[in-house]
């Protein structure tokens, strides 16, 4: 089976490529083979996750060709494994270690809660394997009472007008600039959660006033753009004049296949507004610039991945550099992404789910990536840097301080919540 463009452009990006999702539950943790029985029951099934990359000389960019093969069904032992260690030690050992292959890329971790109690179940993929959507489908699979997964065939995309297509083709190829570095020989990654007041999160998202109010979307890119602000300076101190670029991932997932496994996301590029000192006018110009994501998430699906599909199987040559480009620190130096459980059931073998915390895909030196990971009760901000060493607590601080600013500013004398640093359990 060939991988699809959005399969490929994940593999030759440069990255490690490895992206999680945790759920934490309160409660006894259940034993290894409890899990690996239910993992077996539920998971079996799922086509998705009994496929391994194998790799075969080919005429693509780097002489190999990639595709997809199922030689059975993976083994719940090799797969379901005890972490040994507490989840943020987890994502800091995996960010940048991308799985061994032979196997389907994925594993599911069960981790202790430490001192706090508790424990969580982590699922760990390469990107070419699944999207974020995907682990929270699966996750989802194995939780009490959860029904099976729907599957549908190919979804139809309307027609667009070239005039549509071109001015998206214009912003996919505008130049960009990364974070700032020193040099690349100094960067290093590193992971930080924040759990945020929900309070907080619904207070912040109160703006303008009168209106609908900002999406978790429009409230996590601005966010970012005035923790970059705050921690590298207007946009006169920067090495160039050129934007710094958001992509900000687009599920092209309809109702007929919302449980659909694989990559099926986009990314919109959104240019920060980073000369905006005022968080309210950050805010605005994000929710302004985010109102078109959807249309141009549809160029991409209706038109462009087409397209790219094309002129991969024609000349493969051209198709690696074009699924190698998207990685680049200057394309988009931050990932900006916001993901809501929906599901119904929030228990495990009995054990109730607590909160849950992504882990981005690690970008190249020069880039960062945010997840706001919504539940019920509860919002994790995970960061992810490959920049100089503690950059991700330094962001996700400051994300966290100007969502609480936002929080200030729509209810003048109320005090908001504060973010506190992760700990298991909680």
């Amino acid at each position: 089976m060939r991988l699809s463009f959005a399969d490929e452009m994940l593999l030759r990006n440069g990255c490690s490529g490895v992206t999680g999702l945790a759920a934490v539950f309160t409660g006894e943790p259940p034993s290894l083979e409890e899990v690996r029985r239910r993992v077996a029951e539920r998971w079996t099934a799922m086509p998705r996750l009994n496929q391994v990359l194998h790799f075969t000389p080919g005429a693509d960019g780097d002489g190999r060709h990639a595709h997809w093969a199922v030689p059975g069904p993976f083994h719940p032992e090799e797969h379901v494994l005890d972490a040994h260690c507490e989840l943020h030690e987890l994502w800091a050992r995996l960010v940048n270690r991308p799985l061994p292959g032979g196997v389907p890329l994925w594993r599911l971790f069960l981790v202790p809660g430490g001192s706090a109690g508790g424990f969580a179940l982590a699922l760990v993929a390469q990107h070419v394997l699944m999207d974020g959507h995907s682990l929270t489908v699966a996750l989802r699979v194995l939780m009490d009472g959860a029904g099976p997964v729907r599957t549908t065939g190919p979804v139809p995309r309307p027609r667009v007008p070239l005039a549509v297509v071109a001015r998206e083709l214009k912003a996919l190829t505008s130049p960009g600039q990364i974070l700032p570095l020193p040099s690349p020989d100094q960067a290093e990654p590193s992971v930080a959660v924040r759990l945020l007041p929900v309070p907080t999160l619904r207070a912040a998202g109160r703006h303008p006033e009168g209106t609908r109010g900002a999406t978790p979307n429009e409230l996590l890119t601005s966010a970012v753009a005035g923790a970059l602000r705050s921690r590298f300076g207007p946009p006169k101190d920067w090495p160039s004049a050129r934007p710094v670029y958001a992509c900000v991932p687009c599920d092209l997932r309809t109702r007929e296949n919302q449980d659909e496994l694989g990559n099926a996301v986009t990314a919109v590029r959104v240019a920060l507004p980073l000369g905006l000192a005022d968080p309210v006018a950050r805010l605005r110009a994000c929710q302004e610039a985010l109102r078109a994501v959807p249309e141009r998430a549809g160029v991409h699906a209706a038109v462009l991945f087409p397209l790219a599909e094309s002129v991969r199987r024609t000349a493969p040559w051209a198709g690696a550099r074009l699924t190698g480009r998207g990685g680049r620190p200057s394309y988009m130096a931050t990932v900006t992404t916001t993901v809501k459980w929906r599901a119904r059931s929030t228990t495990f073998q009995g054990r109730e789910l607590v909160h849950m915390a992504g882990l981005p895909p690690l970008s190249r030196p020069g880039g960062a990536g945010f997840l706001l990971m919504q539940t019920p009760g509860a919002c994790a901000l995970t960061a992810v840097c490959h920049l100089l060493p503690g950059s991700a607590d330094r962001l996700a601080d400051g994300v966290a301080q100007e969502i609480d600013t936002l929080a200030r500013t729509a209810e003048p004398g109320r005090h908001a919540g504060h973010a506190t640093a992760y700990r298991p359990g909680r």
